[in-house]
């Protein structure tokens, strides 16, 4: 019986870099080098399965709506689109993070509506209703840290790799709202349509994660 073909999304950047050795475990290999190249479709050493380069943001929305029958994205670009119509099912424990709300160092508490600069949207304002506080959203898509200091927002809900970035520009986490790492995902139309091919995927690059972290 003929395989189905599969089209797996991957996030650009640095989650790319830390993907391809866990592909590489399920036996999934690019035929090229992905950096070295300006395509955004590649075959892989599977004739039935390609690979999509695309940004971290769009990955759920190709999966949620077909483009792609799996992808691979950060928890924050998840939990920022809602996660409609796709399961995760894998962990990866790559580009491990935190989301944060960071502000000025020995910023005052505000009182009042506070206003908050993030590319985080719906986390942001999810966030601070759970704490009960009113805020006014500011999207920015780079360079948060500008905003406190530029007197555009109060406060910033922003991804926290070391701090120095914040530390750098006098700013310090305040608040946590998050661990972030990268998951595997799937189309609910594909786990149910393709599962006897995505299966074993998922469990070999289940064993790699374990791998991974026991060395």
């Amino acid at each position: 019986m003929k395989k189905q073909q599969l089209t797996i999304a991957l996030s650009k950047g640095r989650i790319l870099e830390e993907t391809l050795p866990l592909l590489e475990a399920a036996n999934i290999v690019p035929a090229e080098n992905i950096f070295k190249s300006r395509k955004l479709i590649f075959d892989t050493n599977h004739e039935n399965i390609k690979l999509v380069v695309i940004r971290a943001t769009d990955v759920p929305t190709y999966v949620e709506y077909g483009g792609a029958d799996m992808g691979i994205a950060g928890k924050d670009v998840l939990m920022e689109h809602g996660g409609e119509g796709l399961y995760e099912p894998l962990d990866l424990n790559i580009s491990r993070c935190k989301l944060m709300v960071a502000g000025l160092k020995d910023a005052p508490a505000v009182e009042g509506r506070m206003r908050i600069a993030t590319k985080f949207v719906n986390v942001a304002r999810q966030y601070f209703a759970q704490q009960g506080k009113q805020v006014d959203i500011v999207k920015l898509y780079g360079a948060m840290e500008l905003a406190p200091i530029m007197g555009l927002a109060d406060r910033i809900v922003d991804i926290v790799d070391t701090g120095n970035t914040l530390r750098a520009n006098g700013l310090e986490p305040m608040d946590f709202i998050a661990d972030i790492s990268s998951r595997l995902v799937v189309g609910q139309a594909a786990m149910k349509m393709k599962h006897r091919q995505i299966q074993p995927i998922l469990d070999m690059m289940s064993a790699a994660v374990d791998k991974q972290r026991e060395a």
